[in-house]
């Protein structure tokens, strides 16, 4: 079977562009989808299954970044490629991660050594199962997920306002009845993302906010507040243990809290040694 690819950056010049040198680079690969938004490339994956995914960073609706975020989740993830504008200092972070990158504007030469490695990632996964016998090559085996997941969550820090990487919220406003609740950060046991509002759960009981899960992430401490799922923040403090589930799953144990909080794949390197 070719391997099948899919392209999301949402300049449609540069997406054209990226098309037409794969498909003379690489013209036994089939592209699957030429798509110019985040959701829309999420709705491609699913649907086509594609062996190596060419993300834009920055997309419309959801990032590269998200994108690969829900990837991680497929039980055959693809390989990602980051079509990327990003300067030296954040290029470094893909080095050290070993996932690959396309810097905009797309250069033919750097665009031919990915393309050389993936074809060498791809064959070397069929050759292993041929020579043992098993079933036809699952891509999604070669994708080391700890890694991507360690590079987004270094990515999403780069992406951070300046002013938010030393300046962290210190309290949360929330309406409950017809009182305004100051909670103290340091009470913040997690935070859960609902419909339209975040629960937050501190040593002083619950209340639901307006803000998005998202914004308070960017203002808040990322060596305290850990993301361990798309909707759930952790204090990292109030963790008491991480417990192995089945298929590899990961759930936390609370201090002082009865339930249980479950990890999402692409965060579970973040309890490796715990």
């Amino acid at each position: 079977m070719p391997p099948t690819l899919l392209i999301a950056d949402d300049e449609l010049l540069l997406a054209r562009v990226l098309e037409a040198e794969l498909g003379a680079l690489w013209p036994e690969a089939r592209i699957a989808a030429v798509v110019h938004d985040g959701v829309a490339a999420l709705d491609a994956a699913r649907t086509h299954q594609p062996d190596v995914a060419f993300l834009d960073i920055r997309m419309p609706g959801m990032s590269g970044m998200d994108v690969a975020r829900e990837l991680i989740e497929f039980d055959r993830p693809p390989l990602v490629v980051f079509v990327t504008a990003y300067d030296q200092f954040a290029l470094e972070a893909f080095e050290r991660a070993a996932v690959d990158y396309v810097l905009k504007p797309v250069q033919h030469d750097r665009l031919e050594a990915t393309v050389c490695r993936l074809k060498a990632r791809l064959a070397a996964k069929a050759g292993e199962e041929s020579d043992t016998g098993d079933a036809p090559a699952d891509i999604g085996t070669m994708v080391d997920t700890d890694r991507l997941a360690q590079l987004l969550q270094r990515l999403e820090l780069l992406e951070r306002p300046a002013a938010a990487r030393g300046q962290y919220l210190r309290f949360i406003k929330a309406l409950v009845g017809q009182e305004v609740r100051i909670i103290p950060v340091d009470e913040v046991i997690y935070l859960a993302a609902t419909d339209k509002y975040v629960n937050v759960v501190a040593t002083s009981g619950e209340a639901l906010i307006r803000t998005s899960l998202r914004e308070l992430i960017q203002q808040l401490d990322p060596d305290r507040f850990w993301q361990i799922h798309r909707g759930t923040v952790v204090n990292i403090d109030c963790v008491a243990s991480a417990v192995n589930q089945s298929l590899g799953r990961l759930s936390l144990k609370l201090r002082d809290r009865p339930e249980s909080l479950p990890v999402a794949r692409q965060y579970a390197h973040l309890f490796k040694q715990m």
